[in-house]
């Protein structure tokens, strides 16, 4: 029987992006299964160069694909007349409502041993309808903050069906003491969703608290749920808990599309440098193999990483002084190893 040739497509991005993203490529090679690769742009370099941020040939591309890997994109602070933030488009494009976070400990310094946690954040609604304006001779400023039923439900029966092949743990993380009726909503929806999985252990924290109990003792926590400006902030926190940016993976996964990106920026000042660390892109490959269902060689990439991470060679930004493709040729020659 012929191997299944996996179609995906390579987005770079900006910054590092051009750097992490060919890095990652090295180790999928590694893995013996068959690519077919396609190459893609968006970001902002994309919008200096052809005044749009997300060319319509981009998400034909990615619509075409089994997945697609993401490297990284520049959003600038100002407003800037035409310009929307890459990714952030193509969530809401494409409808990748679900924005899986996961955060697993690695052999890395500052990493907190016994973590392995999901946050799963509503990917599409939220402050993040970009719905702002200015009043009162631009002294007073308002931002419209979404949250619907049907989001929340379908947020909430995702996570629900992840914790299910986990620990089965849940917990909903809400504001709704000061937000009643926006994440009182969004606590009905998820309760709601509750009762199809009773096997499932569901619990509600004020996002606050979460915090709290996260840097405390994030071993507590299994899978979280929230909505997107929580999942953004409390995601970046359990990025903290095993090491940093550079070593958390993400994914946005709809009905129809998957993209998988690091949780890290652009990174413009060490942009063609070489140094990059790209071990969250590199667990982003896996996190993307995972959800093509290979899930054996999406661990085998785990593992080698892991290896990679405790033995060396490590990037800069880990206290060694291997390159980006150093590091990735060590994984990949790693992989090969195992597998």
């Amino acid at each position: 029987m012929e191997s299944r040739i996996y179609k995906i497509t390579l987005i770079e991005g900006d910054g590092i992006g051009h750097e992490v993203v060919p890095a990652a490529r090295v180790v999928l090679e590694a893995t013996g299964l068959s690519f077919a690769f396609e190459e893609a742009e968006a970001g902002w370099e994309t919008f200096e160069r052809i005044g749009t941020s997300v060319p319509e040939e981009t998400v034909e591309k990615i619509e075409r694909s089994d997945a697609t890997l993401f490297g990284a994109a520049t959003s600038p602070t100002k407003k800037i007349e035409g310009f929307f933030g890459a990714i952030r488009y193509l969530r809401r494009r494409l409808d990748l409502f679900a924005n899986v976070r996961p955060a697993k400990y690695h052999p890395v310094p500052g990493a907190t041993p016994g973590t392995d946690l999901v946050v799963v954040r509503e990917n599409t609604e939220g402050l993040y309808v970009e719905q702002e304006r200015r009043y009162a001779r631009g002294r007073v400023a308002i931002a419209d903050r979404v949250i619907t039923y049907d989001a929340s439900y379908r947020i909430a029966e995702f996570a629900l069906e992840l914790a299910k092949r986990r620990r089965g743990q849940l917990a909903l993380v809400h504001k709704a003491n000061v937000l009643p009726l926006s994440d009182g909503l969004f606590l009905e929806a998820a309760y709601d969703a509750a009762k199809r999985h009773p096997t499932v252990e569901t619990e509600e924290v004020i996002v606050d608290a979460c915090a709290m109990r996260l840097v405390r003792d994030p071993s507590q926590f299994d899978v979280l749920v929230m909505e997107n400006l929580f999942g953004d902030i409390i995601s970046d926190l359990t990025a903290g808990l095993v090491g940093g940016l550079g070593i958390a993976p993400s994914g946005n996964i709809g009905e129809r599309a998957a993209i998988f990106e690091p949780v890290h920026g652009s990174a413009p000042d060490i942009a063609g440098k070489g140094i990059a660390n790209p071990t969250a892109a590199i667990l982003s490959a896996a996190m993307m193999l995972d959800h093509l269902g290979e899930t054996r060689m999406a661990r085998a990439i785990e593992e080698a990483v892991d290896h990679v991470l405790e033995t060396g060679p490590r990037t800069p930004d880990l206290g060694g002084k291997a390159t980006t493709f150093e590091f990735a040729e060590a994984v990949a020659t790693r992989l090969r190893e195992v597998i």
